[in-house]
């Protein structure tokens, strides 16, 4: 969007609910670190580019963050040229949306990043509308979630790292992922199984993304009050000294650092710090996209490169069960059957195994005309 901004686009920039607070948390924090990154490249010369400029800056976060205007959830708005448009809730994180568009009698769906139903947290996704076309997405599109409880998992690590006096590192989304560790964990001091040890979430979006919960209670399941005794569990760290501070800790401590798929930020730094000691944990939440530090933890790596070097990881890595946001293959199969036919089903967003698994199932399953299209292809939509 930034960059949309900055080659001329116009707004405004529709977004609904609770989305256009959660951007402007995010633009400003992403361009911060980006900022920050290309500035740490130039100083220590590890960028293959002579003079390595971030994506976008803080400006062209502002500029872009001026055009938002949020819309209801469920009401309907007009565009120029005749397009109507609604968001409907699709319980993926925090002001996750759906987007169905009409123009000249004929529908479409935009699911975006569909949520799972029966969270604790978010409400389950709106059942899909009469749609002539449907774009769905298919991270998951080829397998399903663990039905393990992810508390067993981090009960586990707690008890190993009070034994080890060691650190659970767990790089999570500033977004939709840390507040619902912060939900399993507080579970698990609601049983007594937390024992003493300190939770960090140092990750400052993460921080302001978790406060939005309190701002907007109708955009989740959880009360406000709810909420503040949840959250209130972790200590929240700012500034950079404070972050860097915990890396001198020698105590048992739960740290929770964005990024969660380790591309970049303050979880970098922790990395470095605490992946080389064996007594220590890596829990990975969630899906680890390919070609990530996320992903290569998954696959075994033992060592990652960060800020330009190779730093040797011994630290125990686990993976937190149905930790996903997404909507598993059977999820997404379910949220479809209810729904009357398209003429056409597009999928997207999924690595090319998971999109085209599912494009099959569809077919297969509910007889629907479906395509996973592939980089560059272009499909005509028939239009009254």
């Amino acid at each position: 969007m930034p960059r949309l901004v900055r080659e001329g686009f116009k707004g405004p920039i529709y977004c609904a609910s609770a989305t256009q607070d959660l951007c402007k948390i995010l633009l400003l924090d992403s361009a911060s670190i980006q900022e920050e990154e290309a500035k740490h490249a130039r100083h220590h010369g590890y960028s293959k580019h002579t003079n390595p400029e971030p994506l976008y800056t803080i400006l062209d976060a502002e500029q872009a963050i001026a055009q938002l205007h949020s819309v209801g959830w469920d009401k309907q708005w007009h565009l120029p040229g005749g397009l109507e448009a609604s968001f409907l809730r699709a319980g993926h994180i925090l002001g996750a949306a759906m987007i169905h568009l009409s123009y000249n009698g004929i529908t479409t769906t935009f699911s975006g990043d569909l949520g799972r139903p029966k969270d604790p947290m978010l409400p389950t996704p709106e059942p899909l509308r009469d749609s002539d076309y449907l774009i769905l997405e298919s991270t998951y599109g080829d397998r399903l979630h663990d039905n393990v409880d992810p508390k067993t998992e981090l009960d586990s690590l707690i008890t190993r790292a009070k034994e080890n006096a060691s650190v659970i590192l767990i790089p999570s989304f500033a977004v939709g992922r840390s507040q619902s560790i912060l939900y399993q964990l507080w579970s698990l001091k609601n049983s007594g199984r937390l024992h003493d040890i300190p939770i960090f979430v140092d990750s400052p979006m993460a921080s302001d993304v978790t406060q939005l919960y309190l701002k907007h209670p109708n955009d989740h399941l959880l009360g406000s009050e709810h909420c503040r005794e949840i959250f209130s569990i972790a200590h929240y760290v700012q500034s950079t000294d404070e972050s860097k501070a915990l890396s001198a800790r020698r105590v048992p401590m739960i740290l929770l650092s964005a990024s969660g798929i380790i591309t970049g930020g303050r979880i970098l730094h922790h990395l470095k710090m605490f992946g080389g000691n064996p007594k220590n944990a890596i829990a990975l939440a969630g899906y680890q996209a390919e070609g990530t530090r996320g992903a290569q933890l998954v696959a075994g790596a033992d060592a990652l490169k960060i800020f330009g070097e190779m730093v040797p990881i011994k630290a125990k890595v686990v993976t937190l069960p149905n930790e996903s946001a997404h909507a598993d293959a059977n999820e997404i199969m379910d949220w479809l059957r209810p729904a009357p036919k398209p003429k056409k089903v597009f999928i997207t967003h999924g690595e090319p195994n998971a999109s085209m698994t599912l494009r099959d199932r569809i077919r297969q399953d509910l007889g629907w005309n479906t395509e996973a299209p592939t980089m560059d292809s272009s499909a005509e939509l028939e239009f009254g």
